[in-house]
């Protein structure tokens, strides 16, 4: 008869033996493969799932990522198409915290995956859309964060080439005046000038991201919180400066309830949603490296709504104290500091603010608009491009899609691809929560032949719900009296793909926990 002792040895050696063949592992939520992927299609390092040791971000590391997001000049104007378009100052405060909480959820939803599984959001999307249907809303994202980074590279440039005007006047005179493509010298100058800066920050990889935002964040802040009190001192006080709100207001102040619904203040909250759409999809290129699920949550919490609603704040006092003080609104804060500093006759503090504009933008720009196309051009052509060469083609991308005419249609350009971004987010987050019930195979996501290759590598169910979503927000745009379709883009395109998605797709089976070491 065997020993017992004999017995437990062979049967905790079967057991270890077992464990070590097993392609992933899960411990405290977070899982992780246990060798790393060898399908060269689908994987390079910028891609592969970060190991345990690789997660290190705290909730003071994502809520610093947040500031340094959302202090922006985009943000400071922010509040400026609603009030124009008919809100008054609180009202517009309020669809703002509203837009923010409501995009928080899906932030945080889609971040669990990034979290748990520690996949970049190309890869999480192969769950769904399938190995090579990923690709779609990966690249369509892609291509919006691109045009986002030109936005913002041209806001840097515009406060950089004012800088260089305010010590150096004959700066504004190179070129004599003449332009290509809408711009002059000296502006073509500054912006390249401040892409390389961009460029560079996106060539040292995501450590100096990270480094950037933590410094970043709390000067940010810092200096917000002094143009708010240089306002409030010149002016009387707040109240003072909030009461004549009402000269930043163009549009109707008088109108009925139902068409202030729908003519002002949906298409406010979805703009306020497709401001940070892309983000609300690619969230897992940052949470992939939280310690916990508890971290990415409060991290984003404390970061995101705060930060959107106090910067935007700042932008409606300040741009109402420069009524008071100048008899016009000056919504535009490089426009308000060359002001101030040719009054005031003081060059070091024109420098302190476009310095802090030019860190605001940069910050902003590294973490929202490159992070997430890097990726995406990295899961596209994996063999040819990795997280650095890819930042580089988005750069390169900013550049040919001529930011500056973007500026001019800022409201429409949300609305609009919010819709498709709002439809994939539908497909997401309808099959990781819904279908799967969190549940991914970690080691099928690297490989071509697998649980995600569906038909040929794409999801009918996820390609066809991706087309409904797109559809019904077109056909608010088409067809009048359904106008309120288009105006909340981003509301009705997720739920049309997440109501298709779910009817063309079977439920997972029960929860079958990942073994534990």
């Amino acid at each position: 008869m065997e020993r017992p002792e004999r017995s437990r040895f062979r049967s905790d050696a079967a057991e270890l033996d077992k464990l070590a063949r097993m392609p992933a592992r899960e411990r405290d939520g977070l899982v992780e493969l246990t060798s790393p992927p060898d399908d060269p299609a689908l994987h390079n390092p910028d891609l592969d799932p970060t190991t345990r040791a690789q997660r290190t971000w705290g909730r003071w590391s994502l809520a610093a990522l947040w500031v340094g997001m959302s202090v922006c000049v985009p943000t400071y104007i922010l509040a400026a198409n609603l009030i124009q378009s008919g809100m008054n100052w609180w009202q517009a405060m309020l669809t703002i915290l509203l837009g923010n909480l409501i995009v928080l959820v899906p932030m945080v939803l889609c971040g669990h995956a990034g979290t748990r599984y520690g996949i970049p959001f190309p890869v999480f999307a192969r769950a769904a859309f399938g190995v090579q249907g990923a690709h779609i809303p990966s690249l369509a994202r892609a291509l919006v964060a691109c045009g986002w980074f030109g936005i913002q590279t041209f806001i840097g440039g515009k406060a950089l080439s004012e800088l260089v005007g305010l010590l150096w006047p004959a700066w504004t005179t190179l070129g004599g005046g003449a332009t290509f493509l809408g711009l002059d010298l000296p502006l073509w100058l500054a912006f390249l000038g401040f892409w390389l800066v961009n460029v560079v920050f996106v060539y040292k990889g995501t450590e100096s991201i990270k480094w950037l935002e933590n410094i970043a964040a709390p000067f940010l802040l810092l200096v917000g919180g002094a143009l708010l009190y240089w306002a409030a001192s010149r002016t009387g006080g707040l109240g003072v400066i909030l009461s004549q709100s009402a000269a930043l207001q163009e549009g109707p102040k008088d109108m009925p309830l139902g068409t202030w619904l729908l003519g002002v203040f949906l298409p406010g909250l979805t703009a306020m949603v497709g401001f940070w759409a892309t983000l609300s999809l690619n969230i897992p290129d940052f949470t992939r490296y939280c310690r916990s699920q508890r971290e990415q949550l409060l991290g984003q919490l404390y970061g995101l709504p705060t930060t959107m609603l106090l910067f935007s704040f700042i932008g409606v006092a300040v741009t109402s104290a420069t009524v008071i003080l100048y008899g016009e609104a000056i919504w535009d804060p490089v426009k308000l500091v060359v002001r101030m500093s040719r009054e005031t006759g003081s060059t070091a503090l024109a420098v302190l603010a476009m310095l802090t504009l030019a860190i605001a933008t940069l910050s902003t720009n590294i973490a929202a608009n490159v992070v997430g196309p890097a990726n995406s051009l990295a899961n596209a052509f994996p063999r040819a491009l990795d997280f650095r060469r890819g930042g580089l083609v988005a750069a390169a991308l900013g550049i040919v899609v001529c930011p500056w005419l973007l500026l001019d249609v800022y409201s429409g350009w949300l609305i609009s691809y919010s819709g498709l971004l709002g439809a994939v987010s539908g497909v997401l987050l309808t099959d990781y929560w819904l279908v799967r019930r969190t549940e991914l195979d970690l080691d099928g996501l690297y490989r071509s032949q697998g649980p995600y290759t569906y038909d040929r590598g794409f999801n009918p169910a996820a390609m066809l719900a991706l087309v409904v979503g797109v559809a019904v927000v077109l056909l608010g745009k088409l067809v009048p009296g359904l106008e309120f379709l288009f105006q909340g883009a981003w509301f009705s395109a997720f739920a049309a793909s997440a109501a298709v998605y779910l009817a063309r797709t079977p439920r997972s089976p029960a929860h079958v926990p990942h073994d534990m070491p």
